[in-house]
């Protein structure tokens, strides 16, 4: 599901699954989409709640058209759409992958918004878990730290104009701290969510799990300690 028709259908091409262009933070489109889904396939297993959006700004900067759009495409949306899903989810002792990011662990700077919704992404799969876990389903979130896509890419070459590197430079900036050295995949991300909603978690539910490389273990006031 997303708002632009050509990628959602150049991806349901591909994987043989079907396509349904709607805004996941609209109820009517939300309800759309788990309607295809469960009519089609025979029912609903799994919600990943992805959609997100740019961030905002540092308070003073933000207005509340700003403010409210940033928490429509990065909150709104996970709660509208899993609302949607929580009644087909709980005939099947389904799950929930909500995708946060590692601006729901910490703050980031000059971005109010996305991490005020970032962390509150935490506590609706928390909230989600206690609620309908005795309906048998779970409810978990991921925590992804920079991640190769064409957004990051698109950061990374603002970085590198602003620092005089390139955009593999620029991913090395971000990432000198980070034990594994390196951003994330999308495919790393997707394996972590694949576990979640699969059996082998079958017992885990509220739970937070950062995909990021090891950056959340690290205290950064001890960064300078490290061997250059």
């Amino acid at each position: 599901m997303g708002r632009r028709a050509g990628p959602v259908e150049e991806v349901a091409a591909e994987i043989g699954g079907l396509a349904c262009v709607g805004d996941s933070a609209a109820p009517a489109d939300a309800e759309r989409a788990v309607t295809l889904a469960a009519g089609e396939l025979g029912g609903l297993d799994v919600l990943i709640a992805n959609a997100g959006g740019d961030g905002s700004a540092a308070a003073l900067d933000v207005d509340d058209g700003l403010w409210e759009a940033v928490l429509r495409s990065n909150l709104t949306s996970s709660f509208v759409l899993a609302r949607a899903a929580l009644p087909a989810l709980a005939e099947r002792s389904g799950a929930i992958v909500v995708v946060s990011s590692v601006a729901g662990l910490f703050a980031i700077p000059d971005d109010v918004g996305y991490t005020a919704a970032k962390h509150a992404l935490l506590g609706l799969t928390r909230s989600l878990a206690r609620d309908y876990g005795p309906r048998g389903v779970r409810v978990n979130a991921v925590c992804p730290a920079w991640t190769r896509t064409p957004g990051a890419d698109a950061s990374m070459d603002r970085l590198g104009e602003r620092r005089g590197v390139d955009r593999e430079g620029a991913y090395r900036l971000t990432t000198a701290n980070v034990p594994l050295r390196r951003p994330v995949t999308a495919d790393e991300v997707a394996a972590a969510c694949v576990f979640l909603a699969s059996p082998d978690a079958s017992a885990i539910t509220g739970a937070v799990l950062p995909v990021d490389g090891g950056s959340s273990a690290v205290d950064l006031s001890t960064a300078a300690f490290d061997d250059p």
